[in-house]
Order: C-alpha cells, then structure tokens, then sequence
C-alpha cells in the first residue's frame, strides 16, 4: 500500500507506521526488526457474491477442508508467535465463517490488530454492533462502480445498495469504515464519482487497487486501464488528496510505480514536500511480498501474498506459520526476499529498483510466463527509469 495521504499531506495513520520505518526496506521476514509480516487471511473461500475480478475464485459453494475452529485457533497462537501485527480477515466473504468473531477476538487477547476485507453486503445494524464490540481496527468495503455499474461487476442485482447500508451502519457504531476500489477499464471512468460518494457520505479511507491478474481477474488482463490512464488516474487521485487533505485517508495499491510517479510530479507541483517524499520511499523499500505481506488461503497453505496462490510454501496444519515464513528452500520465497539481482528486462536496469522492488511478479508472470520479469503494468516511460527504449519486458 502506497500512503498516499502520508506522501502528499505528511497526515499518520495506523498502517503508516508499518509501512514508513526505519529499517523496513532491508527486512527478510516482516514489517520491521522484530516484527512479523501482516497476513491476509482467506478464512473461507465461500461467497455470497461472484464478482468478475476476484483473485480467490470465491462462490456461494462450501469447500472442504476449510480450517476448522481448533486449527483457526492454533493459527493466530501461531501468528502471536511470529510477532504478526496485523490480520486481515478476508475470503470470500469472512462474515460468513460463523465462528470469525471467536477467531478476532483471540487475535485480540494477543494484541493482533484484526480488519476485515468484505462486500458490505451482510453488515446490518446488529452485525456493524458485533464487529464494534470485538474492537475491528478497520472495515474495507468493496465498491466497484456506483449503482448499477457495481451491481454488474459483483454480478448481483442490490448488492451496491446492500454495501451502502453496510458503510452506514458502520458509521452509526463508530466503527472506522471505507472504500475499496479496484480500477480496471469498467470503471475507470467513475473515479471521481467514487470521491463524490465518500464526500458525500462523509467516509473518510478510500484505497485504490491496481487490477492485479490472479483468479478470475486473471481473465481481466485485457480489461486492465492503459499506462496513459494509469497515469491520469494517479493525477485525479493526487490531486484530490491535497483537496481533501486530513480528512480522509487515501491509498493506493498493488502498483509501486505510483510512489515513483508521485515523487516525480511532486518534484514539479509540491517541490516543497519532494525531499521528505522520497525519504519515505527509500524507508519502505517498494513491493513487500513474501516479506512484510504474506498470506494463509482457506485450506492452510502459505503464500507469497494473496495474489500469488500458484506458489505454495507450506501448509500451517503440517508446520509453524513462523517455521514456513522464514524458509528459503523454495527459490521463489528466496527470490522473493532478495530479488534485485533475478529481475528481468526494464526492472533490472531501472534507477527506482530500491523504492519499487520490482513492482508486482504475478502480474509479470500472467503476461510473460515468467516470474521474474517486468510488471506489464509499470507505467513510467523508460526515460523517466533511465533505461534504453528498446529494451522489453523480460
């Protein structure tokens, strides 16, 4: 996640002081000395809803082999150990697993911070209540448009409204709630709309996820934005955090060259805030997977992030989640944790590698077939990476 708020408007939240340490960028296995990485969990991979972009290939059918309360349990007696400081409970739809406030709360007892990644669809009143009471560091609602144009992309008639009433009940129990939006070409042009809605209804976190090509947004590639829009969609938003300034927070994810183009039109229009920008750049060291982000699917196994489930590095039923994190025996979670040197094409010779990291490997891999290569998505000019123009992906 890009702090895009904490960049531009010097603002400090609760994910900003993992992110922006001192240190950071040179850890193997977690956030910063001492600490563990942040996990997300896919607690279930059941659904209510079937959107066209989910990376789980979450529906409403029940999976075997689930954990089950005891092995959940064990789970974050695990996480305790590896010193984890976040859990993000995610699925398919988490509100689902019927035993997930019991699993929060135990987070709890070992000051495991819990937020919960959701559809907003299921949180009614006496829900947003239970979710206030387990003392929930933070509710993301997933919109993907406004109106109809969500309700097609989570190919359910209602569910925008649903999620609405979800944001709202939130809100009437103080609990901290917001956007999660992923760009792709459906919804590109509903950016703004997006920052008109949380005006409106006064939310005041919004992330902006970069389509990332996993799951069925594996089948998505060709429905990503262009470089050219990328680059607008960035301006739009930038602009609109100096706007709204401390009141709201605003993110961006799954694409670390928006650190970079940030900086650079920074140098132009804020030239003030430059110098401190690419001090925090340089701190959090770019793309953290199978570093500072790690995740658990719903069977147990271990991976890279929660994109990367094609890459397994063990199972917590089998061996410690700390014992697995730290094993480099798989060239890819070694590569992961010192990947400058195996990068490939524009990657290896860009001059932001340090504050990038190489941006996102299984979108390289989707397009290119291989893991190493550039991130298709990197939307910087090679004159602005200091490369030559002929030089490609891999």
């Amino acid at each position: 996640m890009i702090g895009v708020s904490k960049l531009l408007c010097g603002t400090e939240n609760f994910g900003d002081k993992l992110r922006y340490v001192s240190g950071a960028s040179t850890q193997t296995n977690g956030v910063s000395n001492g600490r563990g990485p942040v996990v997300v969990w896919n607690c279930t991979k059941t659904c209510n809803l079937k959107c066209m972009h989910c990376y789980a290939n979450s529906d409403s059918e029940k999976y075997k082999g689930e954990l089950n309360t005891k092995e959940a349990i064990s789970l974050i007696d695990d996480f305790h150990n590896a010193k984890v400081p976040v859990i993000l409970f995610s699925g398919g739809e988490p509100l689902l697993r019927g035993d997930l406030f019991e699993l929060i709360k135990h987070a709890g007892e070992h000051n495991i911070r819990s937020t919960i990644s959701t559809n907003g669809t299921l949180i009614d009143k006496d829900v947003a209540k239970r979710i206030r009471q387990s003392e929930v560091g933070y509710v993301g609602i997933s919109l993907d448009g406004i109106g109809d144009r969500h309700d097609e992309f989570r190919r359910t008639k209602g569910c925008f409204d649903k999620a609405l009433n979800g944001i709202e009940n939130c809100k009437e129990v103080n609990q901290k709630v917001g956007v999660r939006f992923t760009i792709n070409s459906h919804n590109y042009d509903q950016i703004e709309d997006i920052f008109h809605l949380i005006k409106e209804e006064k939310i005041n976190r919004v992330c902006f996820y970069h389509l990332v090509y996993s799951g069925r947004g594996s089948e998505m590639i060709k429905e990503d934005i262009s470089h050219a829009q990328s680059r607008a969609a960035m301006d739009l938003i930038m602009k609109k955090t100096v706007e709204l300034g401390d009141k709201v927070e605003i993110l961006t994810v799954d694409n670390h060259a928006d650190t970079v183009y940030l900086y650079l039109q920074a140098l132009k229009k804020y030239p003030h805030l430059a110098d401190n920008i690419l001090k925090l750049m340089e701190m959090n060291g770019g793309n953290r997977s199978g570093i500072a982000i790690s995740n658990v699917d719903y069977l147990g196994n271990i991976h890279a992030d929660q994109f990367t489930s094609q890459y397994t590095f063990g199972n917590v039923k089998e061996r410690a989640f700390k014992e697995i994190w730290e094993d480099t025996t798989s060239p890819i979670m070694r590569g992961l944790k010192d990947r400058k040197n195996l990068l490939k094409g524009r990657c290896s010779k860009c001059k932001w590698l340090s504050v990038c990291n190489g941006n996102f490997r299984t979108r390289a891999e989707s397009v290119t077939g291989d893991f190493w290569a550039s991130d298709p998505a990197c939307y910087l000019s090679n004159k602005e990476i200091g490369v030559e123009d002929e030089i490609g992906l891999v």
